[in-house]
């Protein structure tokens, strides 16, 4: 039996040796075996991605979600098929390729070595460890810059507390993987404005390859320019709007017309200003900024949207507040039902960039006194004029000094809480006259709205307990009222400095707490 029993365990072991070596024969250079469903079944040892990351330290980044890739694949090539390199593969190169369409402007690690592969498909016929495993770092490299955009810790320090968008492009991979050219769609998390502004991107460097704009002269003893004024200067200005759309054609003449008026007028309301048909000197600085300082406007925005989840669209209300432009939108299903001006932050006082829902409305509320008010101004006030108190309607309320409710309270008749620790809300206000100036930014911090009434009758729109009457009365007599709300409102107030409208016209407004520069200094790789 022995005899017997021997040469059987030497052809077992013959076999499982033989079985073994060819396992460890497929790591790297190997033949494709195509399956049924036109993918590879070969393998490779997990230890080489460790090995791979330090040949290529500069994708070092990358090697945890490369990782987290291939044990959900088993470790199995995914970037091959029986003729090679599989399509999307193609596809991620030339889209990492033209990153500066996606207003990124990045040095693309390992350039050389991705060239010298997809240049040469032919060569590129069987399953190679570092051509896989650069494919898999391209493909999270290129998800990274197009739809993460820098990290979160950048962003706080940058002063931006939105909360960021979370997901995962592994499982993404896969759809796309089977559905390539859904890389192409507009629809994987990133806000809808990012590819509006990726439109006009492509639009200003159109206009920046035939020369810009000229710079338009300015006459130190003109202090304005009206209707039936001519000037050498309307010329030029009528020439300048051809370019960027407000007029549809470049008379060349150097009177102010009705047409030019037309032009001014759609140039002003997309530039934040006060529309009327008067041209002051900082229009036309605002005119003179080159194309290429609005490109960068609009890269840096882009890349802002990333930051942001497009379902915070998804939103059944949505209450929105971007400081630059000076204004509120109130959302209903996507749709804006309200617009109204703002008074946001001055310099020294900047509103926060954050987000809180909505849980009270107050009526003719009281006004605490922030301490930091009350010690630089209250107190000092008092010490100046005794009865600065009583001629401003405040009291003293335990240790703190607060103003009572009425029309000259200074948050108006009516306030809207989002519990925050930056201690922001938005607020009625008594001084109407600052929302007819075009740069609004007067406040300690809080946002002034020019329709309170409109906005609270809006965000009650579906509560049977309220009706404009109702709330006009609330406003207007008796004690401080507090409402809670039935439903969250989500409250988002955001910074934008270039942004898309409705009806596809592109706005630039105001750098008022110069946050462009400092984030261009982060994306724009020296």
């Amino acid at each position: 039996m022995k005899k017997l029993f021997s040469p059987i365990l030497i052809v077992i072991f013959t076999i499982l040796f033989t079985a073994v070596s060819c396992k460890k024969k497929s790591n790297t250079d190997l033949p494709i075996n195509q399956t049924s469903t036109n993918t590879i079944e070969v393998a490779f040892d997990s230890t080489q991605i460790k090995t791979f990351f330090e040949k290529y330290p500069k994708l070092k980044n990358y090697q945890g979600d490369v990782e987290k890739l291939y044990r959900k694949h088993q470790f199995h090539y995914i970037w091959f098929d029986k003729d090679g390199l599989n399509e999307f593969a193609g596809l991620l190169y030339n889209k990492v390729n033209n990153l500066t369409v996606e207003g990124i402007e990045t040095v693309i690690p390992y350039k050389k070595k991705l060239d010298d592969i997809y240049d040469n498909p032919e060569e590129n016929q069987k399953a190679s460890i570092d051509t896989e495993l650069l494919s898999s770092s391209l493909y999270f490299f290129y998800a990274d810059k197009v739809y993460d955009g820098i990290s979160t810790q950048k962003t706080k320090d940058l002063g931006w507390f939105l909360p960021r968008k979370r997901q995962s492009y592994v499982n993404y991979l896969d759809s796309l993987l089977i559905n390539p050219s859904l890389i192409n769609k507009d629809e994987k998390g990133v806000l809808k404005q990012y590819y509006l502004l990726k439109d006009v991107l492509q639009e200003y460097r159109k206009i920046e390859k035939k020369g810009g704009w000229k710079t338009i002269a300015l006459d130190p003893n003109v202090k304005s320019y009206k209707p039936g004024d001519s000037a050498a200067t309307i010329s030029q200005i009528r020439t300048r709007l051809l370019i960027t759309g407000d007029l549809s054609r470049d008379s060349k003449s150097a009177v102010y017309d009705d047409e030019l008026a037309t032009g001014i007028l759609k140039f002003k309301k997309r530039s934040g200003n006060t529309i009327n048909k008067t041209i002051l000197p900082e229009h036309i600085n605002y005119m003179n900024v080159p194309v290429a300082a609005r490109i960068k406007t609009l890269m840096v925005n882009m890349e802002r949207c990333r930051w942001i989840s497009n379902d915070i669209t998804k939103s059944k209300e949505l209450i929105v507040v971007n400081i630059p432009a000076y204004e509120l939108t109130f959302f209903r299903n996507g749709i804006p039902e309200l617009r109204s001006k703002v008074v946001v932050g001055k310099t020294m006082h900047k509103t926060v960039i954050f987000s809180a829902p909505m849980k009270y409305i107050v009526f003719r509320p009281y006004w605490n006194v922030p301490a930091s008010i009350l010690k630089k101004e209250i107190l000092p006030a008092i010490e100046k004029n005794p009865n600065y108190l009583a001629e401003h309607d405040m009291e003293w309320k335990d240790d703190y000094v607060r103003q009572k409710p009425g029309p000259e309270n200074s948050l108006g008749l009516v306030k809207f809480l989002f519990p925050n620790s930056n201690a922001i809300y938005l607020h009625d206000t008594p001084s109407k006259s600052l929302f007819g100036k075009e740069d609004r930014a007067f406040s300690h911090g809080c946002i002034r709205v020019a329709k309170p009434k409109e906005l609270a009758a809006m965000i009650m729109k579906n509560d049977k307990k309220w009706n404009p009457e109702k709330i006009e009365t609330a406003m207007n007599g008796g004690e401080e009222y507090w409402y809670t709300l039935k439903n969250k409102i989500p409250v988002y107030i955001g910074y934008f400095t270039a942004w898309i409208d409705d009806d596809g016209v592109v706005h630039f407004y105001e750098d008022i707490y110069n946050k462009d520069e400092a984030l261009a200094t982060l994306l724009f790789d020296k």
